[in-house]
């Protein structure tokens, strides 16, 4: 899977998180639990040993997403054309409307951030044209036609 610099970063700051402060709370609250005696009717017991299940999953997925990781070097991106990590400004033809969208991979995608994953629709329909191509894209509310006006790094 692909990466940005930043987005691999993140995941690795997630996984010290999870090993650093999440495994050493949860191992206290399943000693405490078992401190309080009989563990076949102890549901603080088995509620902690779930929690655990289910933290050493998500540590095994992250170190799994980490040492399989592709990072995308920006600096040898075409910007001639639309691409992944690039970003793009378009106009809505019919109402004039401009937006900025970053078209990054898909599990980087935050829309209140203007990052958009390549596999949108609205990516997909922008992906490979140049400055002053309008594109005509079905998005949900039906076919809206844009024209792109920039594309930056």
């Amino acid at each position: 899977m692909y990466y940005t610099l930043e987005g691999l970063n993140r995941l690795k700051a997630e996984l010290d998180q999870l090993i650093g402060v999440e495994r050493p709370s949860i191992s206290q609250q399943i000693a405490e639990a078992r401190d309080k005696g009989d563990l076949s009717e102890n549901a603080e017991y088995d509620a902690a040993k779930n929690a655990q299940g289910m933290l050493e999953l998500r540590i095994s997925k992250l170190q799994e997403t980490i040492r399989n990781a592709r990072i995308i070097d920006e600096t040898k991106l075409d910007i001639s054309k639309v691409l992944i990590l690039t970003t793009v400004k378009i106009r809505n033809t019919k109402n004039n409307a401009t937006m900025t969208y970053s078209l990054v991979p898909e599990n980087e995608a935050d829309l209140k951030s203007g990052k958009i994953s390549v596999s949108s629709p609205i990516a997909k329909g922008l992906l490979g044209k140049s400055v002053g191509d309008s594109v005509e894209i079905q998005v949900p509310a039906g076919k809206m036609t844009f024209e792109i006006v920039e594309i930056l790094r």
